[in-house]
């Protein structure tokens, strides 16, 4: 519930700017209408579509289109748009990867330099220092929440109500499943399998319903995805891979192995999401 609540406060807000920049264009100019007019778009569907989801990433390149409308806004007309200024601690409030908060400082730089003319050098020096004091605080913020996020996803389901979580879980779980599987004699497999970027969460949920209840499925990368797999005997897990093998796109590539015959003191997420690829080139 208070995700939801964060979200629909986000929505409006994003919903009353869209408004304050639609009462700004009557007595803009030619250029600036049309930056205010895409701003507005941007902020409307932006409000529109936005949504609670684990899938959303933080690398998505979205926050240099806000950077770019901003920096366009106030170089357009900056006698007119130099309170915009300001909008840059927001900016540098959204996730983001280092090379996308680099493209916005540098915009945000030349923002500063576009006003400078409309102002004096003691209220311009003021205006820079505080700018620059509060987008470090906020890049500061912002990097906190990426990694507290980060440690939360670890022990959560990527997407709500569906068996599917990040690969750190695996890892805990093949520790407890190889204690169990050697204590009940039960046969455990690992399946790794390889997709395109496009058909990982398709594949994902497709294999969420293919997996019995008390089963997960793992993300390990953008591109490869992993489940283990509890069966009475080896005969009706090659049975069950059979089957979830041929609901898997045919571009897929995938790896299988008894959950006894791996070494888990030195296994890792990485060294996982490279078993089809490393067998693949074996078997070549």
């Amino acid at each position: 519930m208070q995700s939801k609540y964060k979200i629909s406060l986000l929505r409006a807000n994003l919903l009353a700017a869209a408004v304050a920049l639609a009462l700004w264009t009557p007595t803009a100019p030619p250029a600036a209408t049309l930056l205010l007019w895409l701003s507005v778009g941007w902020l409307f569907v932006t409000a529109l579509a936005l949504d609670f989801s684990h899938r959303r990433s933080p690398g998505l390149p979205w926050q240099m289109l806000a950077g770019t409308l901003l920096l366009g806004l106030i170089a357009a007309a900056p006698e007119r748009h130099s309170l915009l200024v300001w909008a840059w601690g927001a900016v540098f409030m959204l996730p983001q990867h280092r090379w996308t908060a680099i493209f916005n400082i540098g915009a945000a730089t030349l923002s500063c330099l576009f006003i400078a003319s409309v102002m004096s050098l003691p209220e311009w020096l003021l205006m820079a220092l505080s700018l620059a004091t509060l987008s470090v605080l906020a890049l500061s913020r912002t990097h906190q929440l990426i990694n507290m996020n980060g440690d939360i996803r670890q022990r959560l389901r990527l997407v709500p109500g569906v068996n599917l979580w990040a690969g750190e879980q695996l890892l805990r779980d093949l520790m407890r499943e190889q204690t169990r599987s050697e204590r009940e004699a039960i046969h455990a497999e690992v399946l790794v399998i390889q997709v395109k970027r496009h058909q990982l969460w398709p594949v994902a949920q497709k294999l969420c319903e293919l997996t019995y209840e008390f089963e997960n499925v793992y993300r390990l990368n953008n591109t490869t995805l992993a489940t283990l797999m509890l069966s009475r005997s080896p005969k009706e897990a090659a049975k069950r891979l059979t089957t979830l093998c041929a609901a898997l796109p045919d571009s897929a590539t995938f790896y299988h192995q008894p959950l006894m015959e791996i070494e888990l003191d030195a296994l890792s997420i990485d060294a996982l999401s490279r078993y089809p690829k490393q067998r693949l080139s074996e078997a070549a």
